[in-house]
Formats: structure tokens, C-alpha cells, sequence
């Protein structure tokens, strides 16, 4: 039997991400499946392309360890999809500037990050965290949108000359 020929539906990808992730809870003790969902929603609001959907789902299962590099390089996904993951995939020993630069050189990963950053810098989720783990995780979050180009004020979508969008 051969391997299947068409890439993964994003509701497949859900599926998978969500089984994936199923027994992980975020630092609030929430499930982790919530963090995906949002990011999900966080790249489909700001415009994404449904490679970048599915990236977002995907964005934290290698890096977790909840699939592994093998499973993603063999999932029937389209490359760009793998690209963007693989991009935002934080690698041991890796400084931020590396980390960002290689976010930056990989179509569609910027607005990934973008909304995983979002959703990890939102206030409500923040609030419930030590106050040593906000500042931390605060601070950390702001250096990496700065290291991204990333301004309060300003996404990858609101900028005209957008270098870094997926190609659909």
C-alpha cells in the first residue's frame, strides 16, 4: 500500500495536534490544546493562509516532544507547512537572535510567531502566573516581538511591504 497522496485537511491536523498535546497543560495548568486553538485562531484572524493554520497547531509539537521531527518530516503536509514549524521550533543551546533570524527567513513563520506570542503575552493568562514567572516570561516575550520587529502597534500584516507571508 502506498502512502497517502493528498496533504493533511486542517481539521485532521486539529485532530492530530490536540491528541498530540492531549496530557500537556500550559504553566497556568490549563490544557495545552487551549494555547493551540487560540493560536490557531490568532493566525486565521490576522489573515493567515491555511498553511500557517496548521502550522499553528503544529507550532509547539516537535519542540514539546509531543511529535517528533521524524513524524513531521513524513506527514503528508505540505513543505511549506513543515518550514514554518521547524522555524519556530526553539533548538537546544539556540540563542534568541538565531531563533529569530531564522523565523524571519521562513515565509509564513513570522505571523505564526506573531500569535503564539499573543496569546502567550495575554494579560488574563499572565495574571495567573507568580509574579517572578510574569516578569520573566513578560520581559522575555518583549524581547523576542523586538528581535522580530515586532511593535505593540504593529503585525506583519499591517505592514505594506510584507517580506514574510506564505505563498498560497
Amino acid at each position: 500500500m502506498t502512502g497517502r497522496r493528498t496533504p493533511l485537511t486542517l481539521a485532521e491536523v486539529e485532530a492530530i495536534a490536540r491528541e498530540a498535546h492531549a496530557h500537556q497543560r500550559d504553566k497556568a495548568g490549563r490544557p495545552y490544546a487551549e494555547h493551540l486553538a487560540a493560536v490557531a485562531e490568532g493566525v486565521r484572524a490576522r489573515g493567515g493562509s491555511d498553511e500557517q493554520i496548521a502550522a499553528a497547531w503544529l507550532h509547539d509539537a516537535v519542540e514539546d516532544d509531543a511529535l517528533s521531527a521524524r513524524w513531521l518530516a513524513g506527514a503528508d503536509l505540505p513543505q511549506q507547512v513543515k518550514d514554518m514549524v521547524l522555524a519556530v521550533t526553539k533548538r537546544d543551546g539556540e540563542d534568541l537572535p538565531a531563533y529569530t533570524r531564522r523565523i524571519l527567513d521562513t515565509p509564513g513563520a513570522l505571523l505564526v510567531k506573531e500569535a503564539d506570542l499573543a496569546h502567550n503575552a495575554d494579560p488574563a493568562r499572565l495574571a495567573v502566573l507568580e509574579p517572578a514567572t510574569r516578569t520573566r516570561l513578560t520581559e522575555k516575550y518583549s524581547l523576542v516581538r523586538g528581535l522580530l520587529g515586532l511593535t505593540p502597534d504593529e503585525s506583519p500584516t499591517d505592514r505594506s511591504n510584507q517580506a514574510n507571508t506564505a505563498e498560497s
